[in-house]
C-alpha cells in the first residue's frame, strides 16, 4: 500500500483530542494536558465523548470510534492526540471509517493500548502514525526534557529523527544479536501485537525492523506471547528486533535468594538469540518516564553491533 505521510504541526495548529481506550481517572490530567498543548502555542478541540465513562472504557464502542472518526472529518483539525491508553481500542476498529482516514491525512499519535488503532491505520491507510506520548501526561511532572524533544523531533521536523540515544548515559542496552537491519519501523505494545494475530489487522514484519515493548508483564506471561510470535512466524520474518525497556516485567512473586524462574533477558535470549537477526533491548521505547516518540512505517536503521537505532526517514511532510 502506498505510503502518506501527514503534514507536520505548526504552531497555531489545532490540535483534536479522542478517548479511544480506558477513561481518565482524575479530569485534571486532560485539563491540564489541554493547558500544556496551549502553552506550546496550539488551538485544541475536544471529542464530544472524551469525559465520558462507560465501565473500564471511556465511553461506548460506538462513542469513541464517533469521536475518532469526527476529528478525521473535521477540516479544522490538523492532528490527533489520545488522552491514554489503557484497553479498548481495539472493541471499536469495527467501526472507524478508514477511508476517511485514508482521505484526510493527519498526524494521530499515542501508544500502548493504541497500538491496535496504529496496526489497523497501517494495514488499511498506508498512513504513517507515531508511537508516543498520550497527552493526559503532558504536564511539567511527567513530560520529561527527553520526552518533549523526541515528540517535537517526530511532529514538527521534517528531517529524520536520527538516533534515538539512550535517555541517560547510565543506561544499559543489551544486544542480542549483533548485525545491521534496514526496514520500516513496525510494532509497539507486545500484548496487542500478538493480540493482532489472525485478526484482519495482523502485523506484517517481513523485512521489517520490529520494535516491542511491555509493561506489568511476568516473564512466564512474556514466553507465552513470544512463543505465540514464533508460532506465528513474526520473529523469523523480522530483518531486525528493537526491545524497549518493558517496565516492570519481573515475577510478581519470587523468593529473593533463589529465583526459580527466566527473567526477561532470559526469555529474549531464549527467541530471539537462535534467529540470529540483529537484536537490541533497552531503548526508551513504551512505558518509560523518557519515551521517544517513533514514527511508524517509515525506514529505518538498525546497527546491534552497536546497539543503536536511527530512524533514517521523516514521519511528517
Amino acid at each position: 500500500m502506498e505510503k502518506i505521510k501527514p503534514k507536520r504541526l505548526e504552531k497555531g495548529d489545532t490540535i483534536g483530542i479522542v478517548a479511544p481506550a480506558s477513561p481518565h481517572y482524575n479530569r485534571s490530567d486532560i485539563i491540564r494536558g489541554i493547558e500544556t498543548l496551549e502553552e506550546w502555542g496550539f488551538r485544541v478541540v475536544v471529542g464530544d465523548n472524551v469525559h465520558n465513562k462507560h465501565e473500564y472504557l471511556a465511553g461506548t464502542d460506538q462513542e469513541r470510534a464517533h469521536d475518532f472518526n469526527e476529528m478525521f472529518r473535521n477540516d479544522q483539525v490538523d492532528a490527533v492526540f489520545v488522552t491514554q491508553g489503557g484497553y479498548g481500542s481495539a472493541r471499536m476498529l469495527r467501526y472507524i471509517d478508514f477511508d476517511l482516514v485514508r482521505n484526510n491525512p493527519k498526524i494521530f499519535i499515542g501508544y500502548s493500548d493504541i497500538t491496535s488503532i496504529h496496526l489497523a491505520i497501517q494495514k488499511y491507510t498506508g498512513l504513517v502514525s507515531f508511537h508516543g506520548p498520550g497527552m493526559a501526561g503532558f504536564n511539567a511532572e511527567d513530560l520529561t526534557d527527553y520526552r518533549k524533544e523526541f515528540l517535537f523531533k517526530a511532529l514538527m521536523e521534517t528531517d529524520p529523527i536520527g538516533e534515538i540515544r539512550k535517555a541517560n548515559e547510565k543506561k544499559w542496552i543489551n544486544r542480542i544479536n549483533k548485525g545491521e537491519a534496514e526496514g520500516e519501523l513496525v510494532g509497539g505494545n507486545l500484548t496487542l501485537v500478538c493480540a493482532s494475530l489472525g485478526t484482519p489487522y495482523e502485523i506484517d514484519t517481513k523485512g521489517k525492523i520490529l520494535f516491542l515493548e511491555e509493561v506489568w508483564a511476568e516473564p512466564w506471561n512474556i514466553d507465552h506471547m513470544f512463543t505465540h510470535l514464533l508460532n506465528a512466524g513474526k520473529l523469523q520474518e523480522a530483518a531486525g528486533i528493537v526491545i524497549g525497556e518493558c517496565t516492570l516485567c519481573e515475577p510478581k512473586k519470587m523468593d529473593p535468594g533463589f529465583h526459580v524462574t527466566f527473567s526477561l533477558e532470559d526469555i529474549l535470549y531464549d527467541f530471539i538469540e537462535p534467529l540470529g537477526i540483529p537484536a537490541i533491548h533497552g531503548l526508551s521505547i513504551g512505558h518509560t518516564k523518557d519515551l521517544a516518540t517513533l514514527p511508524m512505517g517509515v525506514n529505518a536503521y538498525l546497527d546491534a553491533t552497536n546497539k543503536k537505532l536511527f530512524v533514517t526517514e521523516s514521519g511528517v511532510k
